[in-house]
């Protein structure tokens, strides 16, 4: 019974947030609340839910004080010179924006931390994407699965979880699993690649200031480009001055701002660019530059935990670069709306993932996977493990994947022969999917800076990321790493 009302909450959450008949927040809140009822342990729902916040509430900290420490940091111009590099690489044309998007996404992700990406690729891209009028779902869907295959990094979570639930070491498990990695990475690439000649299709030829760049629709699919246009998932107006593109109406096609797109001039995302804007520091760029070089150091070292990294970071950077209280409350404030909405996203899918732990269910859920593992299979379970690491690591967090699945899966491979290593890698397959689950935190960062609804993301980003996953393992059984 509790296998199959597991089952029936999770598709439960993930349909009526993609078919948007509740916010993320409140179904993470009341749907496992309502199940929590007919399992019958309504009585020990606030203790699920204080044990899932008490798990979580590291995480909300560490997300606070990151969206803090970086935002000071675009707000003082760390990051300009990278934004303005990005640009005169991707230029007008929306396949460059795109790859450079699965560029900029995998080189942020060597710092380990998921939520630092996507704070720092959405700040870069996100007023590129909306001047240029392209989706924004490609942006935080390649984003996402870039990270996610770069999340295997041995400081990046997967990998250490999975050599500490089956004392291996971390080596030994990614450092052979670099090539399958690898060919994954050229996938995200080639999906980004992909995506970049959808929007380019549809947009049609775009000019971006002195800029102009010439596509293959130009000219004989601009009717196309006004019917696909004006159905684009999370396409914008752009502000005056922004891109021109062929074509006479709807989105996308040039249509002259109208009086909504004045709200552009007062984005958030767009500001960040301002070169004029009043809290740049140049005089202490290369303190700043310091400070966050000496921060993902330490964070990558595991000095100390994130959450005090992030937050003695915050508290010097604010000290430093604006000295005056009045100041840091302005920036403090600047970026309270982001704060709120990220923590408030963790602390509700606390509830969820309390509820679906404490009752038992997510035990009672992989135990039935497992057991439908057919005999003949035995021998083949780096394969089984790599499959299953797709589903099972969207719907369940990495500690309870690695340390409540991965050593059931272990014991079945080792009667049959595979060793543990091979599963520990098998187990990594999963992570480009991963990303995009509603049970990671970073993954709020990315859709609320983004201004994405989460049922749109998830709805565009899955199927991209299953796919990317699958490449993985079959590179894995290719090179004989599986």
């Amino acid at each position: 019974m509790l296998t199959i009302l597991g089952f029936v909450m999770i598709a439960t959450f993930l349909v009526l947030i993609m078919m948007k008949k509740m916010s993320p927040m409140a179904a993470l809140v009341l749907i496992p609340a309502l199940f929590c009822v007919l399992v019958g342990q309504g009585a020990h729902l606030g203790d699920y839910v204080l044990k899932g916040i008490g798990d979580l509430a590291p995480t909300a900290a560490m997300l606070m004080f990151a969206i803090i420490y970086f935002g000071v940091m675009i707000d003082v111009g760390l990051f300009d010179p990278v934004v303005r590099g990005i640009l005169r690489f991707c230029k007008a044309d929306p396949v460059r924006v795109v790859v450079g998007t699965a560029l900029l996404a995998a080189i942020v992700s060597l710092d380990g931390d998921g939520s630092t990406t996507f704070m720092i690729t959405v700040s870069a891209l996100y007023p590129l994407y909306k001047r240029l009028k392209m989706s924004l779902v490609v942006m935080t869907g390649v984003a996402a699965t870039a990270n996610g295959v770069m999340n295997t990094l041995p400081w990046g979570g997967p990998t250490a979880r999975a050599a500490t639930a089956l004392k291996l070491d971390a080596g030994d498990i990614f450092v052979p699993m670099i090539p399958a990695l690898a060919v994954g990475l050229v996938a995200v690439f080639a999906l980004a690649y992909v995506l970049g000649r959808r929007e380019r299709k549809r947009l049609g030829v775009l000019t971006l200031g002195d800029t102009r760049v010439v596509t293959e629709a130009a000219d004989e699919q601009e009717s196309e480009q006004v019917l696909v246009g004006a159905g684009a998932v999370g396409a914008g107006g752009a502000p005056a001055g922004g891109p021109r593109t062929s074509g006479g109406t709807g989105t996308g096609s040039g249509a002259a701002p109208s009086a909504g797109d004045s709200q552009d001039a007062d984005d958030a995302g767009l500001q960040t660019l301002d070169p004029h804007r009043a809290t740049l520091r140049p005089k202490l760029y290369w303190f700043n530059a310091a400070l966050t070089v000496a921060l993902l150091t330490l964070l990558i070292l595991q000095a100390l935990p994130i959450p005090v990294l992030f937050l003695l970071g915050a508290a010097l950077a604010l000290t430093v670069n604006f000295p005056h209280m009045k100041d840091q409350k302005a920036r403090v404030a600047a970026h309270a709306e982001n704060v709120l909405n990220v923590s408030g996203m963790v602390f509700a899918a606390a509830v969820f993932t309390g509820v679906l732990t404490g009752t038992g269910m997510v035990e009672h859920m992989a135990r039935w996977l497992v057991s439908g593992i057919p005999d003949a299979l035995g021998p083949h379970m780096g394969i089984v493990t790599g499959v299953l690491s797709i589903p099972l690591t969207y719907f369940m967090s990495n500690d309870g994947f690695y340390f409540g699945i991965v050593p059931i899966l272990a014991e079945a491979g080792a009667a049959h022969g595979v060793a543990p290593v091979e599963i520990a890698r098998a187990s990594l397959v999963g992570q480009a999917l991963h990303m995009s689950s509603p049970l990671v935190p970073a993954v709020y960062v990315l859709v609320g800076m983004a201004k994405v609804e989460f049922g749109d993301h998830t709805r565009f980003t899955v199927k991209w990321a299953a796919l990317t996953s699958l490449v993985v393992l079959g590179a894995g059984l290719l090179f004989g790493i599986l």
